[in-house]
């Protein structure tokens, strides 16, 4: 039996683990958040930089995702050029202690596998 109550439960809609997937999920996402907890708030350029083979226009469309499940903030200051900041909402923050369990399971298995 699941968390729901029942033995059956629609995969995609759910499953907490593939809700969970599905906000945080994907090749670069897990790396916007790490960036973020680790550094709180950062520009745009500075995460391109730190992701360094995510492209501009993949960047702006996770960030976009990740700002529309509100996990992040994004601030644009009245400035020429634009300046745009980004930081973990305080919903986002709730993250951390499942992307410090990732990061810590991640060394275990790394270390696992290496020979």
């Amino acid at each position: 039996m699941n968390s729901l109550g029942n033995d059956k439960c629609n995969y995609l809609t759910e499953c907490p683990v593939m809700t969970t997937l599905n906000v945080i999920g994907g090749k670069w996402k897990p790396g916007i958040l790490w960036e973020l907890q680790n550094n709180e708030i950062l520009r745009f350029g500075q995460l391109k930089k730190k992701l360094e083979k995510i492209t501009q226009k993949m960047l702006t469309q996770q960030l976009r995702e990740l700002e529309a499940d509100n996990i992040i903030i994004r601030k644009v200051y009245p400035e020429v050029p634009p300046r745009v900041e980004y930081r973990l909402s305080s919903y986002g923050k709730s993250l951390y202690p499942l992307l410090n369990e990732m990061a810590n399971w991640g060394f275990k298995h790394m270390a696992a596998t290496q020979s």
